[in-house]
């Protein structure tokens, strides 16, 4: 059973928590957002300097809420990839600079590693194999958990990550910065089959289409025109119903990916993380879809959904288990794959 402090600053949250195995003993999250609003998306030398503003105050509040003193901590971890890269080094600093004067190992973790352990928070017995579905602004992705370190990316998006169309066509809709929980609000009230847009189908060389290969920059396009012809005509613009339509052909276009893949190498589990987990269409249809081939579903809560350092602590407490360490000597990676996670031990 082992105790890690995990710092996450890969993007715009600055999080600190303390992890034993699957355990959650403390996680402070400082969201960003408000700071990043005014911009319309984050600004990368704007996200690291508020975690170097903050990071101090989160680890001493982690450290109080668990009641636990430094000797009490077996190792230090932060993500070290893929991310902003300014925003990496400010968290890979901090917790190399802790090892070094409590004298006690540290961890690089993969930032989407973190993701699949979002669920372990949740679910402590779940063990491999099964599929992971991991969907956020940066990356959506099917991959097949063999074990601790063992990832196969199965299928992934050839252009837009799911969570960055949401924030594009919010964009659009002039509803502001982040998109997801906009959208997802305004769904709920609209019609999802007041618009026909595109899937976002990927084409094979020999025909056909790619079984778990998506796209969503087609979709969002679809959204462009469709808000572009309501101008031209000068007719008020549905928000609502678009909101509905674009977030049911998200979640459809997700979920019969996942449902395939699932099938095609006979897991019965699909674990999803990531910021879009959160979201209610996906939620409400992968589950439905699932039932009815008799396939296990399962969400982080909320609070692990998005980006925060209890997951990265969970999986930096599995590596430690099985005595992996990273030298002081690694460096970040803004686009560092999955594939390669045992690179960083």
């Amino acid at each position: 059973m082992k105790t890690v402090l995990a710092i996450e600053t890969s993007c715009d949250e600055t999080a600190v928590a303390i992890v034993n195995n699957r355990q959650v003993c403390s996680s402070i999250i400082a969201s960003q957002i408000p700071v990043h609003q005014q911009y319309g998306g984050v600004v990368p030398e704007v996200a690291s300097r508020q975690h170097l503003e903050t990071l101090n105050q989160q680890i001493a509040q982690a450290m109080d809420e668990s009641s636990m003193g430094w000797e009490q901590i077996d190792a230090i971890a932060a993500t070290c990839a893929p991310g902003l890269v300014g925003a990496l080094l400010v968290g890979l600093t901090s917790a190399k600079t802790l090892a070094m004067v409590h004298k006690k190992p540290f961890l690089g973790v993969h930032h989407l590693e973190g993701h699949i352990y979002a669920t372990y928070l949740a679910q402590p017995s779940l063990d491999p194999p099964f599929l992971s579905l991991l969907v956020s602004g940066g990356h959506t992705s099917l991959i097949y958990v063999k074990d601790c370190g063992t990832y196969e990316t199965l299928g992934e998006t050839r252009d837009d990550a799911a969570g960055e169309a949401y924030d594009k066509v919010a964009r659009l809709l002039k509803l502001g910065y982040p998109g997801g929980p906009i959208i997802d609000k305004l769904a709920q009230t609209g019609d999802t089959h007041a618009f026909a847009l595109p899937e976002g189908k990927i084409s094979l060389p020999g025909g056909g289409h790619h079984r778990y290969d998506a796209s969503f920059s087609g979709l969002k396009t679809a959204v462009l025109r469709l808000v572009q012809q309501f101008e031209k005509d000068g007719r008020e613009l549905p928000i609502a119903d678009i909101a509905a339509s674009f977030q049911e052909t998200i979640a459809k276009a997700l979920t019969k990916r996942a449902i395939t893949c699932a099938r095609d190498y006979k897991l019965d589990t699909i674990a999803v993380g990531g910021g879009v987990a959160a979201n209610s269409g996906l939620r409400k249809h992968l589950q439905a879809t699932a039932e009815e081939h008799n396939i296990r579903v399962l969400f982080p809560p909320l609070k692990y959904c998005t980006d925060n350092a209890a997951m990265i602590g969970c999986a930096a407490a599995d590596h430690l288990a099985r005595g992996h360490t990273s030298p002081l000597s690694l460096g970040v990676n803004s686009r560092l794959s999955l594939s390669q996670v045992m690179q960083l031990y």
